[in-house]
């Protein structure tokens, strides 16, 4: 009984007495003081109260607490969206980003809050992508990395980060690869190995790294192995011995 009672009073509430809607939805059952109610403190029992009357979301579009507004941009026309545009809050640009018909993005396109940023870039036509080709987010320019077609991936290659840097060595075009074959980061040249045939990774036989020599050991032609017959890695030397031996 004492913990069911602690569990009731941890639950918010809200005060019925000036409630709008106490006089009919109340009545009717389309509101639950602590569990579905617009003016508890409680994202959940808003979203409840928005689902149960979705037409009411317009007369919370305006209101002071951004969760109420976040939660009522869930259920709101279209055009009516386009009036947060500028809403001081990212969690309801965030919503916006999610619900904006494609054409209206270009407003979110510089938003100050990445996820809004990464949302618009996961939407907008690939044509328009390129806009964010420049962002200062490196999720940002990411998400652009993975959308854009194989051919527009080429200004990306020096890319600062190197996660975006190893998105465009798993989309390069294979006869590609070998432009990043010195890329700077050991996990990058390591995705541009697994990726290049057996020819092309002959290349990579003298990387610095010895994972990425083993990698290469295992799949370039016998003929091409000499190379690190005595390479200074004993794994990269056993896998290069027991190829050998296997083509005698």
């Amino acid at each position: 009984m004492v913990l069911l009672n602690l569990k009731e009073n941890m639950t918010p509430s809200a005060d019925c007495s000036d409630c709008p809607h106490r006089k009919d939805f109340l009545r009717e059952g389309r509101c639950i003081p602590g569990d579905i109610c617009v003016r508890a403190m409680s994202g959940r029992q808003i979203e409840r109260f928005f689902r149960e009357n979705p037409g009411k979301a317009e007369d919370y579009a305006g209101d002071e607490f951004w969760e109420r507004r976040a939660i009522a941009a869930r259920y709101l026309s279209q055009q009516r969206l386009l009036e947060l545009i500028d809403d001081p809050d990212e969690v309801v640009r965030r919503v916006l980003a999610y619900r904006l018909p494609i054409e209206q993005l270009g407003a979110l396109i510089k938003d100050e809050d990445r996820e809004v940023r990464i949302t618009v870039a996961d939407r907008l036509p690939i044509e328009q992508l390129e806009q964010l080709a420049n962002d200062d987010d490196y999720q940002v320019r990411n998400t652009v990395v993975k959308r854009l077609p194989e051919g527009r991936l080429f200004s990306f290659i020096c890319d600062k980060d190197s996660e975006v840097r190893r998105s465009v060595a798993n989309r390069l075009p294979p006869v590609s690869l070998a432009l990043m074959q010195f890329d700077r980061d050991e996990s990058v040249r390591r995705v541009v190995a697994e990726r290049m045939n057996s020819e092309q990774a002959i290349c990579m036989l003298d990387d610095e790294d010895w994972r990425i020599r083993l990698i290469v050991a295992l799949k370039v032609p016998i003929d091409a192995l000499t190379v690190v017959m005595n390479d200074k890695d004993e794994e990269v030397r056993v896998v290069v011995k027991q190829r050998l031996e296997e083509e005698l």
